[in-house]
């Protein structure tokens, strides 16, 4: 602190100066937080995901309208509740969800789970390019592997920049891109209901495939188990644990439903699952780019961002930028390479291993920590937490076993038995210190 000020602001700007602005292994200080608005925008930027479009084209040709609507619901409830807890937890402890794993699986045990959640989200990122590189080039009528491999790497290195730059190019971003998708979406819906001859042509279409409902909300719930998982990486900027709850819910049930009923409803209409390609039927070319370049770089400078602070924890690092850059580059090669062919089987993975290790927080954080957390810098970490270490083993074992004989919703399934193996666990073993 110094004469010329008091409050001790200078002190503290030259502190924050040598540090990233985003904390990758610290608490957010109070200073830094942000607004349910700023929030709610940057989440929703995250949700806004086309193949999230793809996925409920999927579940929508294999059901009736009233009956698809409960489905969609239903999913985006089941993610959205889950993805809401774990991020009231993460604004009440004001860490990511990788730091939140020392906690629960000890200090190299946190690694394991960093390298799937991190490397997880590098290959999404593969996904978003290559998708965006192949509309764009059936846009432009562009033919050969070269073009779309060239525009592969152009729209990798172009969605990396914000996510280098933090919470704060995410945000600028998605102020912008949100508004604009919320226009288009509307526009396109009420397009799909004249192109059947509205709520009663609608109403008359019949499935074209059939799928229990259990894979259905598995698929819902696979966009965006391992994305859900991390929100905690933004809501922990929240001013309090209830705006964090209240950001995710908006994001991850309100979002998260839009984009499954229009990849659904145009699907129905237009016999086209992708929403940007039901665009350039309309002759919407421009604004056909304009939203696939918005939807896919809003969610995938996310993803960038979650394997930056992943990395971060691996290494030990208050810096997110130099695994920023790493892991843009390997989901580049990832979408050159093809990984975009893999979408599904990849989504119904995602949905069997990502979620019990929230379940792991969740439970840990309940039986131990919920009254107090100590500073990351002061407590003890033990190497591995074997117990929770099982609980997750158990959770996933559970999600596949569930996911094969096609019992009840493998992700829900998963996250429940993760939660109470590792409450359970908290339970019955000795305390350890709390600092050194």
């Amino acid at each position: 602190m110094t004469a010329n000020s008091p409050d001790g602001s200078e002190a503290r700007t030259h502190a924050d100066s040598h540090v990233d602005p985003d904390y990758p292994i610290e608490p957010v200080p109070g200073h830094a937080r942000k607004s349910l608005f700023s929030l709610s925008i940057v989440l929703l930027g995250f949700t806004f995901f086309t193949p999230t479009m793809l996925a409920g084209a999927q579940v929508g040709a294999a059901f009736e309208f009233w009956p698809l609507m409960g489905v969609l619901a239903l999913g985006s409830v089941v993610l959205g509740t889950y993805v809401a807890v774990i991020s009231g937890i993460g604004a009440r402890t004001g860490l990511t969800t990788v730091m939140m794993c020392r906690y629960a699986f000890g200090n190299r045990g946190s690694k394991l789970s960093s390298l799937l959640l991190g490397g997880t989200q590098v290959g999404w990122y593969g996904v978003t390019v290559a998708t965006l590189a192949q509309l764009t080039a059936n846009a432009f009528e562009w033919e050969g592997d070269g073009v779309e491999r060239l525009l592969m790497v152009i729209g990798g290195f172009l969605m990396g920049v914000t996510a280098y730059y933090g919470y704060r190019g995410m945000y600028g971003l998605s102020l912008v891109s949100v508004p604009l998708l919320l226009i288009l979406v509307a526009w396109i819906t009420m397009r799909s209901f004249d192109e059947v001859g509205g709520m009663s042509g609608m109403l008359d279409q019949e499935p074209t495939t059939t799928m229990g409902l259990a894979l259905a909300v598995t698929i819902i719930v696979g966009t965006f188990a391992s994305g859900g998982t991390q929100a905690p990486n933004w809501t922990r900027f929240a001013r309090s644990p209830g705006q964090g709850f209240g950001a995710a819910l908006i994001a991850f049930v309100v979002g998260q439903f839009l984009m499954l009923f229009c990849g659904a409803i145009g699907a129905i209409a237009f016999g086209e699952p992708d929403f940007v390609l039901v665009l350039f039927q309309l002759g919407l070319v421009f604004w056909g780019l304009v939203f696939l370049l918005s939807n896919l770089w809003t969610t995938n400078d996310n993803a960038a961002y979650n394997f930056g602070v992943a990395g971060a924890e691996i290494a030990n690092s208050r810096s997110k930028k130099p695994f920023v850059v790493i892991g843009v580059v390997i989901g580049t090669v990832l979408a050159i390479t093809g990984i975009y062919d893999n979408l599904i089987t990849y989504l119904n993975w995602l949905g069997i291993l990502i979620p019990p290790i929230g379940g792991v927080i969740i439970g840990d954080w309940w039986s131990r920590w919920r009254h107090s957390l100590p500073a990351p810098s002061t407590h003890v970490f033990p190497a591995v937490r074997w117990e929770n270490v099982a609980a997750y083993g158990l959770g996933a074992a559970v999600a596949w076993i569930s996911d094969e004989w096609t019992w009840g919703i493998p992700p829900i399934n998963g996250i429940v038995v993760a939660l109470l193996a590792a409450a359970l666990a908290a339970r019955v073993r000795r305390s350890e210190p709390v600092t050194r």
